[in-house]
């Protein structure tokens, strides 16, 4: 009897499920248990801390992507409210808690959660209107990943120059 061949055809939703399950992989089971480990590493000070005032701060960094992440897939894909205030995400200097500040972010995060997993692949070329651009939604999708990416680099980075220590990843 001869062995069964697999299908390796996949259809386009085939892939674009698995593309947003990864996405979605990526920022809630990667990305974010790394920031939270940073954001535990550092003190309040540190939390708000920036060598220079045209850098950014660990605290700027998480507002900035909370209101990222909001406008790219819950507003964007999702159809909420844009209600952002870009401008304002780099410019808080109040000092707010920290752990209020990564709340706002995990919370962010969920909501968009949500949004991708009830997200159709079939529409993943759909076009949307965000900030300036028309972008399919797939772009916004990668944009969402790759910026909590980037970002996520610079919480790392300032975490360690601050505290000097192993953060252990590989233990998460």
């Amino acid at each position: 009897m001869e062995p069964k061949k697999h299908d390796v055809r996949n259809s386009s939703e085939d892939v674009g499920a698995a593309y947003v399950a990864y996405c979605r992989r990526r920022l809630l089971s990667e990305y974010l248990p790394r920031i939270r480990r940073c954001v535990d590493e550092v003190t309040e000070e540190d939390f708000w801390w920036r060598e220079h005032e045209t850098d950014n701060s660990i605290g700027n960094l998480l507002l900035h992507l909370s209101g990222n992440v909001r406008q790219w897939i819950i507003a964007g894909i999702g159809g909420a409210a844009d209600v952002r205030e870009r401008d304002r995400e780099f410019s808080e200097r109040a000092r707010i808690p920290k752990n209020d500040v990564l709340m706002k972010f995990e919370e962010t995060l969920d909501e968009a959660d949500k949004v991708l997993e009830t997200f159709d692949p079939s529409r993943m070329l759909e076009l949307r209107h965000i900030q300036k651009w028309d972008v399919t939604c797939l772009d916004a999708i990668s944009h969402v990943v790759e910026h909590v990416a980037q970002h996520m680099g610079q919480i790392i980075y300032i975490t360690k120059q601050r505290k000097g220590v192993d953060l252990k990843f590989y233990d998460l």
